[in-house]
């Protein structure tokens, strides 16, 4: 009887939960950032990987090329000092003493090397936080957020180029190669915090034309992505 008693009761927790696990879908896009350097010759598996994810219309794919690689005989052309700090950021909030490349993190929940494809799929499947969350929306030159908070959210802008790059390397792990970049990250912003409610932010200037926008709302620094949307 006891053991009819939980299934009954494991089956009605099931079925409560069910709407919470809809999968991500465009308007929802699932966040996975890769962290990697044109100097590591072990990132262009990864690197593709994440390429081809970036198609998909539920990802919203964003690559930062950190710095810690640049004195080691090539300087990536777009990394930035930002970046290094997410990544360490992450680092923390997982338990981390330190950083490496190649790293991706999917939704501020989870992480991997992202080096072989299935692990890397089969993850993303795993941490898709699905449809719920703040409404997040993208509209001029604002984005505005509704829905409830359990505590305060940061508010980010990131506009990125998505086209293929392909960029020569000269020195270093990867010279003589010529390699893809897509989805690389030139301007992330925090906009402000956001405890709830309905709320407005307004888009500073871009600082590079061209470039494609998104937005998406974390808990904290390393924390869990909340909402993500594309301009």
């Amino acid at each position: 009887m006891t053991t009819l008693r939980n299934l009954a009761a494991a089956f009605l927790a099931a079925a409560t939960l069910a709407p919470a696990a809809q999968a991500a879908d465009a308007a929802h896009p699932i966040v996975i950032e890769l962290f990697q350097s044109q100097g590591c010759s072990s990132c262009p598996p990864a690197n593709a990987n994440v390429n081809a994810l970036a198609a998909r219309p539920d990802v919203l794919a964003l690559s930062f090329a950190v710095t810690y690689w640049d004195g080691l005989g090539w300087k990536d052309v777009f990394a930035q000092p930002q970046f290094t700090q997410r990544q360490w950021d992450y680092a923390r909030a997982f338990g981390n003493d330190q950083v490496w490349t190649p790293q991706v993190v999917i939704n501020g929940r989870a992480n991997i090397t992202g080096t072989k494809t299935q692990p890397l799929l089969d993850l993303v499947a795993k941490t898709d936080r699905g449809s719920g969350g703040p409404a997040l929306a993208l509209a001029g030159s604002d984005v505005t957020i509704t829905g409830s908070a359990a505590r305060p959210a940061d508010v980010w802008l990131v506009r990125y180029d998505p086209r293929s790059v392909a960029v020569s390397i000269k020195a270093g792990e990867n010279g003589g190669r010529t390699l893809p970049h897509r989805n690389i990250v030139h301007e992330l912003v925090k906009l402000g915090r956001w405890s709830g409610g309905n709320a407005r932010f307004t888009l500073p200037a871009a600082r590079t034309p061209g470039l494609a926008t998104a937005a998406f709302v974390q808990a904290g620094n390393g924390g869990p992505i909340l909402a993500a949307v594309r301009g």
